[in-house]
């Protein structure tokens, strides 16, 4: 392992020593010139070729674009795969760049980063670590190349696009994989399981005096062992640091008006970046750098945000390979998992915040009151954090889940998420939970290619229900308990039935014929009483319902045995008690 003297001035000099004549960077030869996307591949087979010892460029999957997703991986000891890298203990880093290609700080301080950490001879940091990157993870927004798509932006003069081939936004897209990109990402990430993530940014919103502002995993939904040291060790350390390289930083500001009222945590659900990392027990920090800040200035805030953290990891290694443990440990043995959470405002933290002094005045174009910020007047002054969330919905895991073999969308993305799943050897009738999808609401415009469901409140109907050869058994005893959990209970803002994959059964299938059902009605009212109160009763409270014919044989036809069983029932079954399954045997 590298000594600390070593390893922190190693770290500490190694940018300022790198030859800047050798493997330049295009930004380092325009400082408000982002690299292409072939630019950008171009280089590391550059400095793959210069370096193959500890270097390699990786053709992974595929994208919407056409192109393989790249992946780099800075090593020795030949950990280029996960097994090897984990046989030999090593932490990893994953870092994500140009998931917004209109935001590409990332893609530029990457290069720069990787360069100067091979030139200099990385083999102490990779003693202990692995790094892994992606060089360009939206090529296809990437190729969408120009330079008018970030309206709010100071440069590069020439940047891609936030949306990707198919004009999907890939920070959404984590859970529901509508894009190649994100199918090949999940199994990656999954392969490597990765200590800790990274996702270069650039913010919209306020203005201020810092150019890097960070998203760090929302300590209230990561595990608690990784919470504490998060909370207590990692985001403390950065933040001092990264103040001593010059580039002090503040939370991401995440505000309602302006940030003297005070700015919030951000809840990262699972279709982001770092709230799909915390599935996995990884702690994520999206990096975001302030849109109105010169290129040069945000490309090497990020540069030093990811040396800042490398120094971390280096020097918390066993402290971090400890609060994972643990926190995997956990994931695999605990009984209830939270599924949604909202803002605490009751609670906050105060943190002293360098802002410009938000004003107002006529507006040139309506005439009518606009917002700015007064650059003449900076300000340091202590404004309240709102970091805290509490847990809204919780669910008690089953023993296991059951899922019909027809959602073959939804094995697959289990299966790219590393989850291990048992098909049923024979047809067996068990005693499980099932959801019947009563309350519900769906937004009415579509958001990124789906109607997502929201405010999901399942009934509980407990009964037998006959599964058949081939149906998929996912336990609940799997480090990724949090995904399965996450994905698989409905009512979870990101579960797959939000995102659409059950919605066959939210329509009838069968229906009747008003004129041939009347004699049936009529003879069900004769031999139910109840029934027949229960008709009573809606009709004199409802006088559009007494006034319709077809809705009170409707009625009738809902609460006989004709009406179909599985109208509304989530097909996925919770088998709370272990139970001796015909399972294939591994």
């Amino acid at each position: 392992m590298a000594t600390p003297f070593r390893l922190l001035l190693f770290l500490l000099l190694f940018p300022l020593l790198a030859n800047a004549q050798r493997l330049m960077t295009p930004f380092e030869q325009d400082s408000n010139y982002s690299a292409s996307y072939q630019e950008t591949i171009a280089y590391y087979e550059k400095l793959a070729a210069a370096y193959p010892d500890q270097f390699r460029l990786q053709a992974h999957g595929d994208t919407d674009a056409g192109y393989p997703l790249h992946l780099a991986v800075l090593a020795t000891d030949g950990a280029w795969e996960p097994s090897a890298a984990k046989a030999q203990d090593k932490l990893v880093l994953f870092v994500n760049n140009a998931i917004h290609p209109g935001e590409p700080c990332g893609v530029d301080a990457t290069m720069m980063l990787v360069r100067d950490l091979l030139q200099r001879d990385a083999s102490d940091l990779l003693e202990d670590l692995v790094i892994v990157v992606i060089p360009y993870y939206n090529i296809g927004g990437g190729l969408n190349r120009g330079r008018d798509s970030r309206a709010n932006q100071v440069g590069p003069r020439l940047h891609g696009f936030r949306g990707n081939a198919r004009n999907l936004d890939l920070n959404r897209d984590f859970i529901k994989c509508d894009s190649r990109n994100a199918a090949t990402f999940n199994q990656l990430f999954a392969r490597w399981q990765p200590d800790v993530f990274i996702d270069n940014h650039t913010s919209n919103g306020a203005d201020y005096q810092y150019t890097m502002t960070l998203i760090a995993t929302q300590h209230n939904k990561l595990d608690p062992h990784l919470s504490r040291y998060l909370n207590k060790e990692m985001l403390p350390d950065l933040y001092a640091n990264m103040a001593a390289t010059g580039w002090e930083m503040t939370p991401y500001v995440y505000a309602r008006s302006t940030p003297d009222e005070g700015i919030a945590g951000f809840l990262d659900l699972p279709r982001y970046a770092s709230g799909y990392a915390a599935l996995h027990n990884a702690m994520g920090f999206i990096a975001e750098t302030h849109m109105l800040k010169p290129f040069k200035d945000r490309v090497m805030s990020t540069y030093h945000f990811m040396q800042t953290t490398l120094q971390h990891m280096l020097q918390h290694k066993a402290a971090i390979q400890e609060a994972r443990r643990k926190a995997v440990q956990h994931t695999i043995s605990k009984d209830t998992f939270a599924l949604n959470w909202s803002l605490d405002r009751s609670r906050a933290d105060t943190i002293l915040f360098k802002g410009y002094a938000a004003k107002y005045k006529p507006s040139e174009v309506s005439g009518l009151e606009r917002l700015y910020y007064d650059r003449s007047e900076p300000y340091t002054k202590p404004i309240p954090h709102f970091r805290y969330y509490r847990t809204t919905d919780k669910v008690r895991k089953p023993a296991a889940y059951i899922i019909p073999q027809a959602y073959e969308g939804v094995i697959e993305r289990l299966k790219w998420n590393g989850i291990t799943l048992h098909r049923l050897q024979e047809e067996v009738e068990l005693p499980v939970e099932r959801y019947r999808m009563s309350k519900f609401e769906t937004v009415e415009q579509a958001y990124e290619a789906h109607y997502l469901h929201y405010d999901i409140k399942p009934e509980v109907e407990n009964k037998s229900w006959t599964f058949r050869p081939g149906d998929y058994v996912v336990f609940t005893d799997q480090a990724a308990n949090r995904y399965i959990v996450e994905t698989l209970e409905p009512q979870a803002p990101d579960s797959f039935f939000a995102w659409n994959f059950f919605d066959g059964i939210l329509m009838r299938k069968e229906y009747f014929s008003s004129y041939v059902f009347e004699d049936e009605a009529a003879r069900l009212l004769r031999e139910n009483p109840d029934l027949r109160q229960a008709l009573e009763q809606r009709r004199a409270g409802d006088t559009e319902f007494a006034n319709s014919a077809r809705a009170q044989l409707d009625f009738i036809y809902q609460l006989s045995s004709y009406f179909e069983p599985t109208y509304r029932l989530y097909p996925v079954g919770r088998l709370m008690e272990a139970a001796d399954l015909p399972i294939e045997k591994r």
